[in-house]
């Protein structure tokens, strides 16, 4: 039996968020984190030609690589991006209309919150994962763990602020996944033609992961 959406972002234990300046640049990161061996990855809306660049991502690699967006707030947006391939939409803030079609479509959804009425508040509306943004601003992992102490039930994905360097303190707090950004999503590395770099980063960060995990 194949792995579910969740099977597969607990496995990785990592969702790269991906702000490109443009399709070329996005896809050629992508390219990079796939020969790191990351296998998730989250386009944002910010992204000049997201739909377009989901498209071509889902019709190169298919199933080998998990497709999400992120920065999704209306409704609108997640229906255009799941038809685009994303198995799984990221919101930065809550927006029960975004979850309500994400569930309709039968993907998985990733709402943002940050105090603890927000994520009780987004996982009571239907989440199947609370991204807890922007954690580190917060404390970090600390922060998490307090979170996670009157609602254990709950499935967080930390945000913001994460890097190889402090990665397994937030899955040693109980993160379900990591949300990274810059530390892995070089752009200037692209942009220097520098593959290597990105490359050398997801492999660093699948070690700290699966070090984490043992």
């Amino acid at each position: 039996m194949p792995e579910t959406t969740q099977e597969i972002i607990e496995r990785v234990g990592l969702i790269p968020v991906l702000r490109a300046k443009s399709v070329a640049q996005g896809r050629a990161v992508v390219d990079a984190m796939m020969a790191g061996g990351v296998t998730v990855v989250e386009v944002t809306m910010t992204v000049p030609g997201a739909i377009d660049l989901l498209r071509e991502l889902k019709k190169e690699y298919g199933s080998k690589l998990l497709l999400g967006s992120g920065t999704v707030t209306t409704a609108e947006q997640c229906q255009a991006t799941i038809d685009a391939g994303a198995e799984f939409v990221v919101s930065p803030s809550l927006h029960p209309e975004v979850i309500a079609t994400t569930k309709t479509n039968k993907k998985i959804s990733c709402p943002g919150a940050l105090t603890p009425t927000e994520a009780i508040t987004a996982w009571n509306a239907g989440a199947d994962y609370v991204k807890i943004f922007p954690c580190s601003a917060m404390g970090g992992a600390s922060y998490l763990k307090s979170l996670l102490a009157p609602f254990p039930h709950l499935k967080l994905i930390p945000t913001g602020g994460v890097t190889h360097h402090n990665a397994a303190s937030f899955l040693e707090a109980g993160a379900r996944a990591v949300g990274v950004g810059s530390d892995l999503v070089n752009l200037a590395a692209i942009d220097e033609s520098r593959p290597e770099v990105i490359i050398e980063a997801a492999r660093a960060y699948l070690k700290v992961i699966a070090d984490a995990r043992k």
